[in-house]
């Protein structure tokens, strides 16, 4: 089973910053899972929410601000191309790209990357929109998709299947062993998010969950 890092180690360090790239790496994850977001000005970043919230709870929308702008808020929030150089190739990175975010600057990226060296195995590309990623499928249709789903093992089938996907990503909560066994059984590879539970993990590997996805990979070791 296969541990993945959540936005890094978002537990271990501040979530989707070099630092949590960093704790994931040091603590063994086998992947680490990001998300990204595109600024007004088509820098690529690391951030889950649409809007950046300071310290002093100021929010600022990333589609609204240019990327200087942004990190003059917050100074730790990397660019997508300085997280896959500090994540160097040790692990693959599970690349969450948020629902109608523009896809032409990512793509950008990933190709700048891929004919650098890097290999297409060293991504992988996932999204709760299907949107999304029939657009990523299309421009980078050699890179794994991950198709990310809430609740429906049934629908992540449906999505997975029209996107050429082999990978799902179910939420913990609505997971059972028999829906395990089942993803098994039809060939997917399976992740659960977000399980901070490594005995539970342990249980449902044994009927063929495929990865787990932490806040904590200390928890794993």
């Amino acid at each position: 089973m296969k541990v993945v890092g959540h936005r890094g180690a978002r537990h271990l360090a501040p979530e989707n910053t070099i630092a949590a790239l960093e704790a994931a790496l040091k603590h063994g994850v086998d992947e680490i899972e990001i998300d990204v977001r595109v600024t007004k000005d088509g820098h690529v970043v690391l951030n889950h929410d649409p809007l950046v919230r300071t310290r002093d709870g100021k929010t600022y929308a990333t589609a609204s601000h240019s990327l200087e702008e942004l990190q003059e808020h917050k100074p730790d929030m990397p660019t997508l191309a300085e997280a896959i150089r500090a994540v160097d190739r040790k692990v693959p990175l599970m690349i969450e790209v948020k629902a109608k975010e523009p896809i032409e600057p990512i793509v950008e990226v990933l190709e700048r990357f891929l004919s650098g060296g890097w290999q297409t195995s060293d991504f992988i590309l996932g999204s709760f929109s299907q949107k999304t990623l029939r657009a990523l499928h299309e421009a980078l249709p050699e890179v794994e998709l991950v198709v990310i789903e809430l609740f429906s093992g049934l629908r992540a089938i449906h999505r997975a299947r029209q996107v050429e996907a082999t990978k799902i990503s179910l939420n913990h909560h609505f997971l059972w062993f028999a829906a395990v066994a089942n993803m098994r059984r039809k060939k997917y590879e399976l992740y659960t998010w977000t399980l901070n539970n490594p005995k539970k993990a342990r249980r449902w590997a044994k009927f063929g969950l495929d990865g787990a996805v932490t806040d904590n990979p200390e928890l794993y070791l």
